[in-house]
């Protein structure tokens, strides 16, 4: 998984004086972009890239430990990314997670801290495969494209991150996505506190927006993938269509997941979708329902 060293790539981007970065170390993905004067970027770059050199080699030494379910002792654990990981999901202890659902927004926010390291940015984001976290100076926002179907793609939601909101990560989840998922929603996108904790919800989130129908083919996560941190738990590998009453059962269930979440502040907006039905929590503001064009 660490065979091949960490790689570091400038991308173009909307400025050509401006270069996004990519860093790449086996499963582990980025896309960085800082903004404000042109010597606070390079510093913030360079910062990036010296963090990021150890990262997955410090996490795949306590892999065994991140794949284990939480339970009522907190587990040891020595990396900073690995704790981010446990903090995030140790509220969902009741059921079962493990630290890895929440690995890529503990990554980009890992990234993000040694960017903002003595640095005057005006705003900066890591993109960890779709989870977020972002750095916004007052009066600074950015806007965040929500598409449910990467096999039919179109603007489902934008979602408006303010500096005047509370809100520094953004994470989707859904059947459709990287990780498995037990639920059957298209994509749940989480706006929380970190982004860290945004990952671990919209896992969450996104397996409670589920129901019981002979449309829907799961599989033991293991049989899928030998490593998996589920076992032999079942994951969604395809829903077919479905009845009207069905989404709208799946959904309700997931809203209310996600309505308990807000209200014990572990999530500041939700978005959920499920085969062309949308729901959310949050405000306009912050995830919009309906489909706008990227200003």
């Amino acid at each position: 998984m660490t065979g091949q060293p960490p790689s570091a790539v400038w991308l173009g981007g909307r400025d050509p004086a401006a270069p996004r970065l990519h860093l790449q170390h086996g499963p582990i993905d980025l896309i960085v972009e800082a903004f404000g004067p042109a010597a606070e970027r390079q510093r913030a770059y360079e910062q990036a890239v010296a963090r990021f050199q150890d990262i997955l080699g410090v996490l795949v030494s306590e892999l065994h430990e991140l794949r284990r379910p939480l339970s009522k002792a907190h587990p040891l654990l020595r990396g900073p990314v690995a704790r981010r990981m446990a903090a995030a999901c140790w509220p969902y202890r009741d059921v079962f997670v493990t630290p890895m659902a929440a690995v890529a927004g503990a990554v980009a926010d890992e990234i993000l801290q040694a960017m903002r390291h003595d640095t005057a940015l005006t705003k900066a984001y890591v993109n960890n495969g779709g989870d977020i976290a972002f750095h916004l100076a007052p009066g600074e926002s950015l806007r965040a494209a929500v598409i449910c179907n990467p096999d039919l793609p179109h603007l489902d939601a934008v979602a408006t991150l303010s500096s005047e909101h509370a809100s520094r990560g953004i994470a989707t989840s859904g059947w459709r996505g990287r990780s498995f998922s037990r639920g059957i929603a298209d994509a749940v996108t989480i706006l929380a506190t970190n982004a860290a904790m945004a990952d671990a919800a919209a896992t969450m989130v996104a397996n409670a927006v589920n129901i019981d129908h002979p449309a829907v083919e799961r599989r033991p996560a293991n049989s899928l993938r030998d490593e998996s941190d589920l076992g032999d738990i079942p994951v969604t590998v395809n829903v077919g269509t479905l009845p009207l009453f069905a989404v709208e059962e799946a959904l309700s269930a997931g809203l209310r997941r996600a309505q308990d979440l807000r209200r014990a502040g572990l999530i500041h907006a939700a978005f959920l979708s499920l085969q062309g039905e949308h729901r959310s929590i949050g405000g306009e503001t912050l995830l919009a329902s309906e489909r706008k064009a990227m200003g």
